[in-house]
């Protein structure tokens, strides 16, 4: 009996503004042969007929859901699907190669918006950043402004130019210069420009790319945000429970965020730790775990303020919270260190060499991390930070509440269990829920 034969790999075809014109020998004799095109309704009508003769199928919406069935659907047949300029840029590529498995595309890419822009501006493509905000808010876009930076939107839509020059004034950037592309590569390619201070453009085309030269208001009068850990605590809405500046500094350079990392911060309180946490690398995430739901809210507020609104807030106590969460790369807890079972979850959810930070200012809680201190190693330190303040006529130090930190990584020795959050031996009795370091100046 002889071997099935290979599955029919499926073609995935970028296109251009400038559709069938643009496209190599390769990729037309791809689409001609195709017998199924699946594409947005815009792409499709890219395609001559007479040149495509497969069948025509419109994605549906949501789109990602859809990528296993259509493609079951027409196993064995073969299959081209379209993308707008490079498929493994922001486009159905990565969809596909992660649905299907990268072995099973062939891929055919065509410049992408962000190279076209490039050219035009004469701007050096590795030294600009880019921010999509093509189904995700216009708030990531705060985390990539800072004076002299060049960056790239990827539009939504037509009003994706207003959007982004609104929020370029809110976050104090409103001389910003703001340069709109429109149907880049197309012989009906436009731009139009303006500062976001005084942007009056009425919506144009849908098919966009905004040029952003960022440059900060001098007059501003928010706290300036940098690049690193410790953004200034006036960044920050918050009622008191905030891990401040200094101490949260230390706290992630503990807990070492790396790309694609998972972080749970339990007891959020204002979101800082899990926000800054994101803002070292546009694919870190995190989950925030907070019981009180007026604090919820605010971290949500905070998050996308300060330009990671993709900071997931769960509402509850921990470690009943817990259940159901992506299994983390590292976990700082915050706040209600004392609750039963906490401490024993966490350290189950971790895999080795996974993280665990903890701050607490109690003497009940500093008791809880000794003792697992004695356990399982790692550095118990006590960090503590003073402010000069009047003193009369003089300058003196105001001590702030000293703040005992206990960071390990799991070895390599443990593994990775499921446990029943809640069940889990306990640590002590009393919920210790208002451990992070408050306005004590």
């Amino acid at each position: 009996m002889s071997p099935a034969p290979p599955p029919i790999p499926v073609t995935v075809v970028g296109l251009g503004a400038d559709g069938w014109a643009g496209l190599t020998a390769a990729a037309r004799s791809s689409l001609s042969s195709a017998e199924v095109l699946i594409g947005g309704p815009r792409q499709l009508d890219l395609l001559p007929a007479a040149e495509c003769p497969g069948r025509r199928v419109a994605w549906p919406s949501p789109l990602r859901p859809a990528v296993p069935k259509l493609t079951a659907e027409h196993a064995g047949r073969r299959i081209a699907v379209l993308a707008s300029g490079d498929p493994m840029f922001y486009g159905i590529g990565r969809a596909l190669a992660e649905e299907l498995g990268p072995h099973a595309l062939l891929v055919h890419p065509h410049p992408s918006s962000v190279s076209y822009a490039c050219a035009r501006l004469g701007w050096p493509v590795e030294d600009t950043e880019v921010v999509t905000v093509v189904g995700r808010p216009v708030a990531r876009l705060a985390a990539a402004l800072y004076e002299g930076r060049r960056v790239l939107v990827l539009s939504a839509g037509a009003a994706s130019p207003g959007e982004i020059a609104a929020l370029l004034r809110e976050r104090g950037f409103g001389p910003s210069r703001m340069r709109v592309l429109e149907q880049l590569g197309s012989e009906r390619e436009d731009a139009y420009e303006g500062t976001a201070d005084g942007w009056d453009h009425a919506p144009g085309d849908p098919l966009n790319v905004v040029a952003v030269d960022c440059r900060r208001d001098p007059a501003h009068d928010g706290p300036r945000l940098g690049a690193t850990p410790g953004l200034p605590d006036a960044a920050y809405e918050h009622d008191g429970q905030l891990t401040k500046r200094h101490v949260r500094a230390a706290t992630l350079c503990a807990l070492a965020p790396a790309p694609g990392e998972l972080l749970w911060d339990i007891g959020g309180g204002s979101g800082s730790i899990g926000i800054e946490w994101m803002r070292t690398h546009p694919s870190c995430r995190a989950v925030a775990v907070e019981r009180v739901p007026e604090r919820a809210a605010r971290i949500t507020r905070n998050a996308a303020a300060l330009g990671v609104p993709g900071l997931r807030v769960v509402v509850g106590a921990a470690p009943q919270a817990l259940t159901g969460l992506p299994a983390p790369d590292a976990v700082f807890i915050g706040g209600g260190l004392t609750a039963a079972g906490l401490l024993d979850a966490v350290w189950a959810a971790l895999a080795p060499g996974g993280r665990l930070v903890v701050n607490t200012v109690t003497l009940e809680s500093e008791a809880v991390l000794a003792e697992r201190h004695r356990r399982h190693g790692g550095d118990l330190v006590k960090l503590a930070v003073a402010h000069a303040v009047p003193v009369g006529g003089f300058t003196g130090w105001r001590q702030a509440m000293a703040v005992t930190q206990w960071s390990v990584t799991k070895p390599a020795t443990e593994t990775r269990t499921d446990p029943e959050p809640g069940t889990a031996r306990g640590t002590g009795t009393a919920p210790d829920t208002d451990t992070k370091e408050k306005d004590q100046t």
